[in-house]
């Protein structure tokens, strides 16, 4: 299964990769923001494993790990830069020896992003061992819109020099997507998107100004999957044990995905596979990136591939069982 990177015209795998997971440990103004401890190695034989299952779009940032997964990922990809689009992300003050990220002038929606932007690409070019980013992303979901209008003309400069070839916005809100959109050379979005929590707004500017929605949290954090019930627990340093991700993620998919696994699981698929069909279903733009942290979760989300979208009276289905559309009258 292909996709087109919206604007850019760049056809990468319907699944990408996402690299947060791989970077190990890092705080995020003095809470854990990373997924535990990461084995090097282990990571490595992920994304490679990934790439023979057909998977040519991976998604880091700086932050992750502090720069470590941007490093990884560059290790892993060093002798197959050219078979592979990159995409990354930027906007935090990121301190690789103390794995510690924070917001510019410690303010998240109003420090100066642009004034560090160059240095930020410099360095992620540095880790990640390459001259060009295919995608470089704001990572600041909640950016002031008239500040990211400076950094988005940034990005424009930066396309123009070679530095990167497109840029997006991270960001749920479509307000924001749209100052971004104004760019020529703005390919996408990267929206929190699952079965569990669908983005209609993001999509509809999407389907207006041609752009791909790269969909992070497509497993909702792992709660997806299946391999968790509501007795998980998670280590200290697990970004999971933060109090957004009960809320947001924990408690709303464990009450939701009983309703709806019998449809997710069909024509033999795994709960993760259906989950990742139900995304493709839903649009032609979607690009979900679930993290990747061994071989065996790089088969299995690269197999949803071969099983293809839900077909739309699943995904009728599942709007009905979710309480998201009235039944069809008989």
């Amino acid at each position: 299964m292909k996709r087109v990177l919206g604007r850019s015209g760049l056809e990468v795998s319907a699944l990408g990769m996402g690299c947060w997971a791989i970077g190990g440990p890092w705080d995020m103004s003095g809470s854990p923001a990373g997924w535990g401890k990461a084995d090097d190695d282990e990571s490595i034989a992920a994304l490679h494993a990934a790439f023979d299952q057909g998977i040519t779009f991976y998604d880091t940032a700086a932050n992750y790990g502090a720069g470590h997964s941007e490093r990884i990922v560059g290790r892993a990809f060093a002798d197959r830069r050219d078979k592979v689009v990159l995409a990354t992300k930027f906007g935090y003050q990121v301190d690789e020896a103390a794995k510690v990220v924070t917001p510019y002038d410690g303010d998240e929606e109003r420090g100066d992003v642009l004034g560090h932007l160059r240095a930020d690409c410099e360095a992620s070019l540095q880790r990640l061992g390459t001259d060009y980013i295919d995608l470089y992303q704001l990572h600041v979901n909640r950016y002031d819109p008239e500040l990211a209008a400076g950094v988005r003309d940034g990005l424009e400069e930066l396309v123009g020099e070679g530095k990167i070839r497109f840029y997006a916005w991270s960001t749920d809100f479509p307000e924001r997507l749209r100052v971004f959109a104004q760019g020529e050379h703005c390919a996408a979005v990267q929206v929190n998107m699952s079965v569990i929590h669908d983005a209609p707004a993001i999509l509809a500017v999407c389907d207006e100004l041609d752009l791909a929605a790269i969909n992070r949290g497509p497993l909702a954090m792992g709660m997806l999957t299946g391999k968790y019930g509501r007795d998980a627990t998670w280590a200290k340093d697990d970004v999971r044990t933060r109090e957004w991700f009960q809320r947001d993620f924990f408690q709303k998919t464990l009450d939701n995905l009983p309703k709806i696994q019998d449809v997710l699981r069909s024509g033999g698929r795994t709960l993760a596979q259906g989950a990742l069909a139900w995304l493709w279903g839903r649009s032609e733009r979607t690009i979900p990136i679930p993290g990747i942290r061994t071989v065996g979760q790089a088969e299995e989300n690269a197999g949803a591939m071969r099983f293809g979208p839900l077909t739309p009276a699943q995904m009728a289905e599942i709007e009905r069982l979710l309480g998201r559309a009235e039944p069809e009258s008989t």
